[in-house]
């Protein structure tokens, strides 16, 4: 067993044999590292918000935005999305304090706190270098010094930590990561002293009480307790490598000190499995067994080491696919890697102790993201290196220490001083200028997709770029991306569904109809799906079969205000109004800010003949969406009916502002001009429309009869005509059909 050695000490007496001449002061490390972490990053702070996520979280959720009592009970009791990260959202109700929606904000806090934590990991290398390397005083302050600069920015600036830095949505990962970081320097700080000495044990609380914080942030830190075993393994030796050992009464206590790191993991570790079956992430060994997922584990173990040395071709995502398995050839080959790794490094273990202590905090720290606990559809993540390859960034900088002691001995310790010095910062050159570029991958939805289907065209990247594009209105672009997304994985519903909304906006009805049945097929159990197939037997005239879908979306979300509409609407159309009043006012009462809602009932009431009941939700619809012109339109059109003309022209002048290039909103405001004896603006507001729309013939109708007031008969005869003629050709039309 080995014996609790004394800790070497930084300091000594000695004379630094060489390098003293350019020795540093420690804040001018510690200074490089922060401000050239932040501006490898800075053009993080130009991106947008990448919708991944970021929609779900952020865009469309309310629940975030402050730090009112409403808003931290949500944090504190929400597993929303999976993971149960309390303290992530407080940062971000701060952030939502400070800049709104503006996602500089949210980038700027990521960008802060992943330069800290590049601090951080500075001391805790700085501190296990000195626990390995016997140092003189002046000459062991800088190489220790910038030994740990070097390891601390090999982790900053590595593009594989640009996913957790620029994806806001993974402020979870640079929140935990400084608390993390915090957590290890209090223990080794607690290790500086004597085990049962006052300063230790202050230390030791100090980092249960950061590591809670950590769990609190993201559990993927509850790795924490085995860690703090690797660290009194090696470097501080307190354990040694044989765990029959750890029994003996002198290091007993060393195992005692855990048991709280241990209870709190197992408490947040639990809360973590609880969040992610409540958003149905977990996958079963149905779905996937157990050699696939070993196979998966074994690949993850390979691909995080050949990443952290060959960054490029990084994705968003990369998929698993759907034929994976153990006998993958690249699973094979991570099960080879990891076996002749653990075996030959255990070997190794009394000659070079950092290797495979380096290695198991690496295995350690992976393993709750190996995929033997199957979460998403992910194979292996860019994010999931950002603590557990910090191993490997301590042995690289480790490593120059030796190399310092060595050519401090030789005749050419200028020389090697500078040919490794130019080594190591034409490496962080070359990693800094990969991160720069991998950072403008995520500045935007649409870049960051059309990349991911560059590098891995899966299903989930290309039905994402196909989203993005939809938005942007690239129908065409959109449906191709949908169709190759379903050419992968024909099983998948978002394609399908998606695709039935664009192709029925474009007409294509039968073929809509098949992917909607599709959708609704695969998962009868999503209650958007059977809504909006309702929706689309509704407009095919199948009302009767809609309503089962709309009964079977309610069955399985009572509460679904968009289903009530929907079902409303599919009643008052079948001449059932009194019915769809009733779905109506319960979609109100279960979201009183939802204008749509308003808005039909206020149509239902109007079928009733209560005018005045229309107009008190007509106006609260205007209230909560005051930018919506057609909300504007139909209340001056009731008002207009009960001779509330003044009131009715204010909102149709709104009305036209928001939309100004809608006829149908001039021809309204110009009769309800001509009725108050406005004239000449009715006039006015009748050529508007007619600019328009000339087929307009209500409008020509109009104008002609102002016209005639006004004594011009031959104008107004004109307009009389042209609004014949047109009337007469719709009539032709519809004959024809």
């Amino acid at each position: 067993m080995t014996r609790n050695n004394p800790i070497p000490s930084e300091k000594s007496s000695k004379p630094a044999a060489s390098g003293a001449d350019i020795a540093a002061p420690p804040w001018l490390a510690v200074a490089l590292v922060g401000i050239i972490t932040c501006i490898t990053f800075l053009p993080a702070l130009r991106n947008d918000f990448v919708g991944w996520d970021d929609d779900d979280n952020f865009i469309d959720n309310p629940n975030y935005r402050g730090l009112g009592w409403s808003q931290l009970y949500w944090m504190f009791t929400t597993f929303h999305s999976g993971p149960y990260q309390p303290l992530s959202w407080v940062t971000l109700g701060i952030d939502y304090l400070l800049w709104g929606m503006n996602p500089f904000g949210y980038h700027l806090t990521n960008l802060i706190l992943h330069a800290a934590t590049a601090v951080f990991f500075y001391y805790v290398s700085r501190r296990l270098f000195s626990l390995v390397f016997s140092l003189s005083d002046e000459g062991g302050q800088w190489q220790l010094g910038w030994s740990a600069a070097f390891a601390a920015l090999l982790f900053s600036i590595h593009p594989l930590r640009v996913e957790s830095v620029a994806w806001v949505a993974e402020r979870r990962d640079v929140l935990s990561g400084f608390f993390y970081m915090w957590t290890l320097h209090c223990y080794l700080k607690a290790n500086s002293f004597p085990r049962d000495d006052a300063q230790s044990k202050r230390w030791r609380r100090t980092a249960l009480v950061v590591f809670v914080l950590t769990m609190l942030s993201k559990a993927m830190a509850m790795t924490i307790p085995v860690v703090l075993l690797l660290l009194d393994i090696y470097p501080l030796r307190r354990l040694g490598w044989k765990p029959r050992h750890w029994l003996a009464p002198d290091v007993r206590g060393v195992l005692w000190e855990k048991i709280p790191f241990v209870i709190m993991a197992v408490l947040f570790a639990s809360l973590a499995v609880l969040g992610q079956q409540q958003a149905a992430a977990l996958k079963s060994l149905d779905n996937q067994g157990v050699a696939s997922r070993l196979g998966q584990a074994f690949f993850g173990v390979g691909f995080y080491i050949w990443k952290t040395l060959i960054p490029i071709e990084l994705s968003p995502l990369y998929e698993r696919a759907p034929d994976f398995g153990f006998w993958d050839q690249r699973a094979l080959a991570g099960t080879a890697g990891a076996i002749i790794a653990t075996l030959s490094l255990y070997y190794l273990r009394n000659r070079w102790p950092a290797g495979l202590a380096c290695w198991f905090y690496y295995i350690v720290v992976l393993a709750p993201v190996l995929g033997i606990v199957s979460v998403g559809p992910q194979l292996v993540a860019d994010r999931y290196s950002y603590l557990s390859c910090l191993s490997w960034s301590v042995l690289a900088g480790g490593a120059l220490v030796p190399l310092w002691q060595f050519q401090a001995r030789t005749r050419n310790s200028a020389l090697i001083q500078v040919g490794a010095g130019g080594a190591a910062v034409l490496l962080l050159v070359g990693l800094g200028g990969l991160t720069w570029k991998q950072l403008r991958i995520w500045h935007d939805p649409e870049r960051l997709w059309t990349h991911a289907v560059s590098i891995a065209p899966s299903a989930i990247s290309r039905h994402n770029l196909g989203v993005v594009l939809a938005r942007r209105g690239a129908a065409d672009e959109a449906i191709e991306q949908y169709r190759q997304s379903l050419a992968i994985a024909e099983a998948r519903v978002d394609p399908h569904y998606n695709l039935g909304n664009l192709l029925a906006q474009r007409g294509e009805i039968d073929e809509a109809g098949k992917h909607y049945r599709r959708a609704a097929e695969l998962d009868p159990k999503d209650g958007a799906i059977q809504s909006r197939l309702g929706l689309f037997l509704v407009g095919q005239g199948n009302v009767d079969a809609a309503m089962g879908h709309f009964k079977r979306a309610l069955e399985i979300n009572p509460n679904d205000t968009l289903t009530l509409n929907n079902l409303g609407m599919a009643l008052a159309q079948q001449g059932k109004v009194a019915e769809a009043t009733q779905h109506f006012r319960r979609a109100i009462a279960i979201n009183p800010s939802d204008a749509e809602s308003h808005t039909n009932i206020a149509n239902a009431l109007l079928g009733q003949g209560d005018a005045e009941g229309a107009i008190k939700h007509l106006r609260r619809a205007v209230e909560i969406n005051p930018n919506d012109p057609d909300n504007q339109n139909n209340l001056a059109i009731v008002l207009a009916r009960q001779g509330e003309l003044n009131e009715a022209t204010k909102y149709l002048r709104r009305m036209v502002e928001l939309k100004p290039q809608d006829a149908s909103g001039y021809n309204n405001l110009a009769i309800i001009l001509a009725k108050q004896g406005q004239l000449e603006e009715a006039v006015k507001r009748f050529e508007q429309a007619l600019g328009i729309n000339p087929n307009l013939a209500e409008a020509h109708a109009g104008l002609g009869r102002v016209l005639a007031t006004q004594g011009k008969t031959n104008e107004a005869m004109n307009h009389y005509q042209e609004a014949l003629r047109i009337l007469r050709t719709r009539s032709d039309r519809h004959d024809r059909r």
